[in-house]
């Protein structure tokens, strides 16, 4: 019975990790969906990234549909990929990734103006992103938030440099082995 058991986790856990090479490769709202459904669903001895990159798909889907659908009702999907990396980070207090994306979906918040308080949420956002490289170096989504940022005080050179870094580092970074490489599509390098 324990070794049924043990074949069924690690199956689990295979899976998971075939469905995270199909963050970059989504390109519907349903695709972000269905990829949502198969972390949220799974069972796991690591909970923790099931719920990490949960969040990342709603975050992802949330961002598709800012470019593709603004009318669409973005708050729901925002919000709910925030509970789960705050789930993630409770049990990952100073893993950088999870500090990132948090700074990623709080950042989204102010740009889908969900927020009530745009300066406190901008507060959030620095204080994750902070956390996150204290630990991350070369970050490809850390670049995009860091040129994200620029945009919206209006420093579109600063941006631009960003961008193409984030670019960069998404074709050149070799992610280690259990590290995220998610996000390709944030700026259109897929």
């Amino acid at each position: 019975m324990a070794g049924s058991l043990m074949n069924a986790q690690f199956f689990s856990d295979q899976t998971l990790q075939q469905t995270v090479l199909q963050l970059n490769t989504a390109k519907t709202e349903n695709d972000y969906d269905m990829l949502f459904s198969k972390f949220s669903e799974a069972k796991t001895s690591e909970k923790w990234q099931a719920n990490y990159y949960a969040a990342a798909a709603l975050y992802l889907k949330t961002n598709f549909l800012l470019k593709n659908s603004p009318n669409s009702p973005l708050g729901d999907p925002n919000e709910s990929a925030r509970k789960l990396a705050m789930q993630a980070l409770a049990s990952e207090k100073n893993n950088g990734e999870v500090n990132l994306l948090l700074a990623l979906i709080h950042f989204q918040k102010i740009r889908i103006k969900t927020t009530a308080d745009p300066k406190k949420e901008l507060k959030t956002v620095t204080s994750f992103m902070n956390k996150a490289e204290t630990t991350l170096k070369n970050n490809p989504r850390l670049s995009f938030l860091k040129a994200e940022m620029a945009e919206k005080q209006g420093n579109k050179v600063e941006a631009i440099k960003l961008y193409q870094k984030a670019a960069q580092e998404f074709e050149t970074s070799t992610p280690s082995s259990g590290s995220p490489s998610w996000g390709k599509q944030l700026i259109g390098t897929n």
